[in-house]
């Protein structure tokens, strides 16, 4: 009898999960326990009722399916004690019938569990796929530069959030974002994507990064409440120039020759919203230089009070291999250091400027004020 769950799930000849296993294997021994307790205790039936658990055991972690086939063994094992007694008494026919409307609850049970788990994973696997088409993979090479971008979630469920980065190659050179919305769910998915589509645009657009700052506050501005703001750094790298605007995100980390550099602005500015004056601080880059972006869960990770020491450890985990690889040493080392619990999602940025390109002038546009005559 306990054949039956096995054969009624051959016909959609899937492999079980293993909570379908866990569940199937729970409920055949206490089914076998069961039988062999009835059977032990002589031709009167006892304890027939006792079948009526296998099936709500399964129903805690296995298929519809694997239910019904657990309940019909059941029903089919109570029958078979109360077809050899001597007398079938009137108790052990409801009993048997206990377990047949017992099996019925089981399998209902089990299939809204079952389609609610199925809802679950198409939702995150929109999720994911809307992260794709707000968070486009970065790299491995934008321009002249190697880039590579990573974002950590805060939650295994969610896979997307207020977080955000860019990283494109424009006539004004290789320009980079990395921002941080405020609030969590959908409106700060919503705002991060306005940002992103916003800047997606000004970027090829405006010459001067202050233009594309202004052009940014204005799509904040129309789409969020007065509590509401976008933290934003802006990078432009061209012919080995780094220029960086800040509106109020934490500085980025130039990475040079073994030294760990915060790259503060010349005067703070507020976030996106809140109409940022920014002024630009521009850096010489030299070959090797690498330069991470990242937003503020990296900074608020800690454990038992003590954060995460990015600094101090950028170079060791950053300064290795490629770019992918320095991101992926640093989530490793920032997930080790938290057990596995953040507080905030985490997206970075990590670029590596490998030296102007040799025997090639930088590309000035037309209309760029000090271009060179035609």
């Amino acid at each position: 009898m306990s054949l039956v769950p096995t054969r009624l799930l051959q016909s959609g000849r899937r492999p079980l999960s293993p909570g379908s296993r866990a569940g199937l294997g729970a409920a055949l021994v206490l089914l076998a326990i069961v039988s062999a307790v009835e059977a032990a205790d002589g031709r009167k039936v006892h304890y027939v009722a006792l079948l009526a658990a296998a099936p709500v055991l399964a129903a805690a972690l296995a298929s519809w399916l694997v239910v019904l086939g657990v309940g019909v063994a059941a029903i089919l094992i109570g029958t078979g004690f109360a077809l050899v007694a001597p007398k079938v008494s009137l108790v052990t026919s409801v009993d048997v019938v206990a377990v047949a409307l017992t099996t019925g609850m089981a399998v209902a049970v089990a299939w809204v569990r079952q389609r609610q788990a199925e809802r679950i994973v198409e939702l995150t696997k929109l999720a994911s796929v809307a992260q794709q088409a707000v968070l486009r993979p970065l790299g491995p090479q934008v321009g002249t530069l190697s880039v590579a971008g990573r974002y950590i979630s805060s939650t295994a469920t969610a896979e997307i959030g207020g977080d955000l980065y860019e990283a494109i190659d424009t006539p004004y050179g290789v320009r980079m974002i990395i921002g941080d919305v405020r609030g969590k769910g959908l409106d700060a998915v919503r705002l991060a994507s306005i940002v992103l589509g916003s800047y997606r645009h000004v970027a090829y657009e405006r010459a001067d990064l202050r233009a594309v700052v202004a052009d940014l506050d204005r799509a904040v501005a129309r789409n969020v409440g007065d509590e509401d703001f976008v933290t934003a750094a802006l990078v432009e790298e061209r012919g080995g120039t780094l220029t960086i605007v800040n509106c109020g995100h934490p500085p980025p980390l130039l990475l040079r020759r073994g030294a760990v550099i915060p790259l503060e602005p010349p005067a703070p500015a507020p976030p996106l919203g809140f109409m940022p004056v920014v002024r630009p601080r521009v850096e010489r880059l030299e070959p090797g230089d690498r330069l991470l972006l990242f937003t503020d869960g990296l900074g608020e990770a800690r454990r038992d009070g003590e954060f995460f020491p990015t600094a101090d450890r950028a170079w060791r985990l950053l300064g290795h291999g490629t770019v992918a690889d320095g991101l992926a040493s640093l989530e490793t080392a920032l997930v080790e250091w938290v057990h596995g619990r953040l507080d905030d999602d985490i997206a970075l940025v990590l670029m590596e400027y490998v030296g102007a390109r040799t025997g090639a002038a930088v590309a000035v546009p037309s209309w760029e004020v000090g271009a060179a005559e035609s």
